[in-house]
């Protein structure tokens, strides 16, 4: 099965506009995502899914810098910008990634793809269905045809979340949620306020320029209240928001 992976990445951002070439340990957070997805070495096509803003430019001019392919498409449509971009580099299925998520951990990624190509007919796989690590280790999978389906169907917040609509109007798909000890969805790792940077460079700076186990990072986290406190108080926004 031909897996396609696709990072979405934008320059604009309500709450932390730019974030995702903030420069990290002398790597982008983009370059961070594209590393960890490259390690797993789970996909067979890599693709950066960015806007036709004029600020988008510098995303696809860092694409260019890491060598990886990227689609420019509609700002709130990330739908359309995904199904246009599998388009253009074909896969039965398409692993998503944020490009605000620069502590992803390879192995989670490799076993998501293991997991999806040894299950007949399923649609969708995800590690946030029932959440046991922290926001912004996830990883999800979705079918073409579910892909289609949704873009066919779904309509307002569902097009901005991509797959949103296949997990909660899943019709006859088949759906897969991924388990990881030691529990800990109560933990952010993801960036979209000041805090959530604060959080990441302090990670960064206690384990370097490199993927961190999701089990280590916990473990530290765990042992370090006062860096797991720098964003407790953040609150993600709702599905229905943009």
């Amino acid at each position: 099965m031909r897996i396609v992976g696709i990072i979405q990445a934008r320059m604009g951002s309500t709450r932390l506009p730019g974030k995702v070439l903030r420069e990290l340990r002398g790597r982008s957070v983009l370059g961070w995502v594209v590393r960890a997805v490259r390690q797993a070495e789970a996909v067979d096509d890599l693709v950066v899914a960015t806007t036709t803003e004029a600020a988008d430019d510098a995303v696809v001019a860092e694409c260019r810098r890491l060598g990886v392919a990227w689609h420019r498409g509609p700002v709130d449509d990330v739908l359309s910008r995904f199904v246009a971009a599998v388009e253009e580099h074909p896969g039965e299925a398409v692993m998503r990634f944020t490009a605000d998520c620069p502590l992803l951990d390879p192995a989670v990624i490799r076993e998501a793809a293991l997991v999806f190509r040894a299950v007949p007919g399923l649609d969708y796989l995800s590690t946030s269905l029932a959440r046991t690590l922290p926001r912004g280790l996830d990883v999800e999978i979705v079918s073409l045809p579910a892909l289609l389906r949704a873009d066919r169907e779904a309509t307002a917040h569902h097009r901005a979340h991509v797959t949103s609509y296949v997990y909660t109007c899943p019709g006859t798909s088949r759906l897969l949620g991924l388990a990881y000890a030691p529990v800990a969805g109560e933990l952010r790792v993801t960036l979209d306020t000041p805090d959530d940077w604060r959080l990441i460079s302090r990670v960064a700076d206690e384990f370097g320029d490199r993927c961190v186990p999701h089990a280590t990072l916990v473990g530290w986290l765990r042992a370090r209240p006062d860096v797991r406190l720098l964003n407790a108080h953040v609150q993600q926004k709702a599905l229905q928001e943009s």
